[in-house]
């Protein structure tokens, strides 16, 4: 029988965890991956995915009735969400949405779906402004850029990193999904903390971060079409936007150097023992 996870074809590096829908690129299931007490997580339970506003109602109708999509974690900026407008998910009253942006902003943007829900005629024009500048710590700036950025996420919005995690491990019955605008960067962050939890061993974890790869140039044409992405998308140099496995696991590197690991970190920021349990059995039977 075919999961509601699968469309029957064979998927990209010997997996079926890969969601194909309409209006997606980058969506798959955490589920079916190994843990290091030789069980596998959970399909059906938690989703990562790239921007969800081209979803056509086949896609809705896919989430919402056959996988049972309960709750959206969206990683995005404010600029992000008001820019792109309201996605079809936004019309499901089945569906919750959180609001959990991992860059610094200019303000206090507490509601952001409020915001949206105003319908404002005139975007203002400081909106796409308002992500405030990163400062990258010394002993960090001889990193890689897209290390640097992951780095700036722990460093800046542990706050909203944690939020993410405790609306994946607190989630409504049913299929949680958390993205960006690419589901590889900030989505790569947060899907590795919860596979850490889970018991994911680090080669894996970082396996899952390079899938984005076998869909890269097909994700940077998607983004292309937005004018919100359009400018930084350069389909020329595709492997600019490419997720290396380097990248993932010079990460974890640093964790465990400086904290013991995710779960150090996790534990370091006040997201303890039974947060990181009741995040572990949303993957775990």
């Amino acid at each position: 029988m075919t999961s509601a996870l699968s469309d029957g074809r064979p998927g990209r590096r010997g997996t079926d965890r890969w969601l194909r829908l309409d209006g997606t690129t980058n969506t798959r299931d955490l589920g079916g991956l190994p843990t290091v007490d030789g069980r596998t997580t959970v399909p059906g339970r938690i989703l990562r995915s790239d921007n969800l506003q081209t979803l056509s109602d086949t896609d809705v109708r896919r989430l919402v009735e056959d996988i049972r999509l309960r709750e959206v974690v969206d990683l995005r900026t404010t600029a992000e969400v008001l820019l792109e407008g309201r996605g079809p998910l936004r019309a499901v009253p089945a569906v919750t949405h959180r609001h959990f942006s991992l860059l610094p902003e200019r303000g206090h943007h507490t509601d952001v779906f409020a915001a949206e829900e105003a319908d404002l005629p005139d975007l203002p024009t400081d909106w796409a402004e308002s992500v405030l500048p990163r400062q990258v710590a010394d002993s960090d700036q001889g990193e890689p850029p897209a290390v640097r950025s992951y780095l700036g996420y722990l460093a800046h919005r542990p706050d909203n990193v944690l939020g993410a995690l405790r609306a994946l491990a607190d989630a409504p019955d049913g299929a949680t999904v958390v993205h960006c605008a690419a589901g590889k960067d900030r989505t790569g962050v947060v899907c590795m903390f919860a596979l850490a939890a889970a018991g994911v061993p680090d080669d894996d974890i970082v396996a899952d971060y390079a899938m984005t790869a076998d869909v890269i140039d097909d994700l940077v044409a998607k983004l292309a079409t937005s004018p919100t992405y359009a400018e930084d998308m350069d389909q020329h140099d595709v492997a600019r936007h490419t997720p290396r496995a380097e990248t993932m696991a010079r990460l974890l590197a640093l964790l465990d150097e400086r904290h013991g690991g995710p779960l150090g970190w996790l534990s370091e920021h006040g997201f303890g023992a039974a947060e990181q349990a009741a995040l572990r059995a949303r993957l775990r039977e």
